[in-house]
């Protein structure tokens, strides 16, 4: 199985270590294409060795390869809602994470949306649980 992580980059890169533990939670479901959103040296500059079109580029083909997308919706960010949107027209099967600290609230697009699956975490073990859960 392919899975597409997204998390916030350029909006902020506060919740990475959850990103890194997400993705190391994934691991034991299938191929993470987006592994390098939970890098740590990864700032909120972004990949500087890529341009933004072949960003656009590759994530698009990831995004349509993939078999299933799981978010981190923690941080509001356009592009995570914009790749959580191309999923949803592509047919995956969508998993949205909110950090239960996070100071912001969930957007009513994601929360509202029946089509996506939203779960609230704080703990890996809550993380363990919802992953048995959606990938039963």
């Amino acid at each position: 199985m392919k899975i597409y992580f997204s998390g916030s980059i350029r909006a902020g890169r506060e919740h990475q270590e959850h990103y890194a533990k997400i993705i190391g939670l994934l691991g034991k479901y299938g191929k993470i294409l987006t592994e390098h959103i939970g890098d740590p040296k990864l700032s909120a500059q972004g990949e500087l060795n890529i341009t933004d079109d072949e960003i656009y580029e590759r994530d698009m083909r990831w995004l349509k390869e993939s078999d299933i997308v799981v978010a981190d919706v923690s941080v509001p960010a356009t592009g995570v809602g914009y790749e959580i949107a191309y999923a949803e027209i592509l047919g995956k099967k969508v998993l949205c994470l909110y950090y239960g600290d996070a100071e912001k609230k969930i957007s009513g697009m994601i929360s509202g949306n029946r089509n996506l699956t939203v779960k609230t975490y704080k703990t890996a073990e809550d993380l363990e649980r919802i992953f048995n859960e959606f990938f039963k």
